[in-house]
């Protein structure tokens, strides 16, 4: 069992504990951590407490991690886009709005749970869990991802990703217009101090390098295309906010007053790799989803 320690600062005080928690690690559901309280592996100053206890400044919180269930990702029947398949590795067009892989408190309804029906034969690398899952996009970006069917495949794509040797290509719409036609953004990554479940740009983080080329201007928007050399969680969105032009429709990154979209302008339009198997290089392109069409469409009026 794996204990973790947390001192609250000043901005928590007054927050509830299970909020408090579940900011710590995004795989944390407060559901998951509501369920820890009740069974009292968290202890608040050496005491149990309940899981509406409010939190006050310097509260020692102590969590003792209890090991994850092994749950069962349930098989579901989904029209998935698949764009290539082959005995080693597959393409899919994720929708918006759909999760990559079950979590605690989100177990049915995602690509997985449709890919254990397509497929019975996926990478057991990455746990019970996420079979077959090297990357992920964001629930409510849209796109192409690639799933490794075997080990082998994994290993192949996952050392491709770490050698930034993948394309991945993402056409985005942002508020405000850029001026210049082409730019690099490089400026490193890290999960946010104020707010442990966003990203944001630090000097202590990863490094981070996006590249971008404006496609079309509209008045107060502008269309890029933005091309990863690393894959940072939210990487697009924290730095196309960092550079002062975020991402339309966006409810962690964007303003307060963005376009409704249900999510961010996002789609992950080309991804390329090397086939693990043959050695050949295939790349794949997913034209934008009908709501992109039709936004494009009313910011050319």
């Amino acid at each position: 069992m794996e204990k973790m320690e947390h001192i609250i600062p000043e901005e928590q005080a007054g927050e509830r504990i299970d909020k408090v928690l579940s900011a710590l690690n995004e795989e944390w559901s407060r559901t998951q951590v509501q369920q820890w309280i009740k069974d009292e592996y968290v202890l608040v100053n050496g005491q149990k407490i309940k899981t509406n206890y409010k939190c006050s400044i310097n509260d020692h919180i102590v969590i003792d991690i209890p090991e994850p269930e092994e749950l069962d990702v349930v098989p579901e029947e989904m029209n998935l886009d698949i764009y290539y398949e082959d005995h080693d590795v597959l393409v899919v067009n994720k929708p918006k709005g759909m999760v990559v892989h079950p979590a605690p408190g989100h177990l049915t309804g995602t690509l997985v749970n449709g890919l254990m029906t397509h497929c019975k034969d996926l990478s057991g690398i990455n746990g019970v869990m996420r079979p077959g899952i090297v990357h992920r996009i964001d629930k409510d970006t849209s796109g192409l991802l690639m799933v490794a069917k075997n080990d082998l495949a994994h290993e192949s794509l996952v050392n491709q990703l770490v050698e930034k040797s993948v394309t991945r290509k993402y056409k985005a719409i942002v508020h405000g217009v850029i001026p210049h036609d082409y730019g690099t953004i490089d400026a490193p990554i890290a999960r946010d101090q104020k707010d442990r479940q966003s990203m944001a740009v630090s000097d202590n983080g990863k490094k981070a390098v996006t590249h971008f080329q404006v496609l079309e201007r509209f008045n107060d928007f502008t269309f890029v295309e933005c091309q990863l050399e690393t894959g940072r969680t939210h990487q697009i969105r924290v730095h196309m906010k960092y550079i002062g032009y975020p991402l339309v429709g966006d409810p962690k990154y964007g303003p307060r007053k963005t376009l409704e979209l249900g999510g961010q302008a996002l789609h992950a339009g080309v991804l390329g790799f090397v086939h693990p198997r043959s050695g050949d290089y295939l790349e794949f392109e997913a034209p934008l989803p009908a709501y992109f069409d039709q936004l494009l469409e009313q910011l050319k009026k």
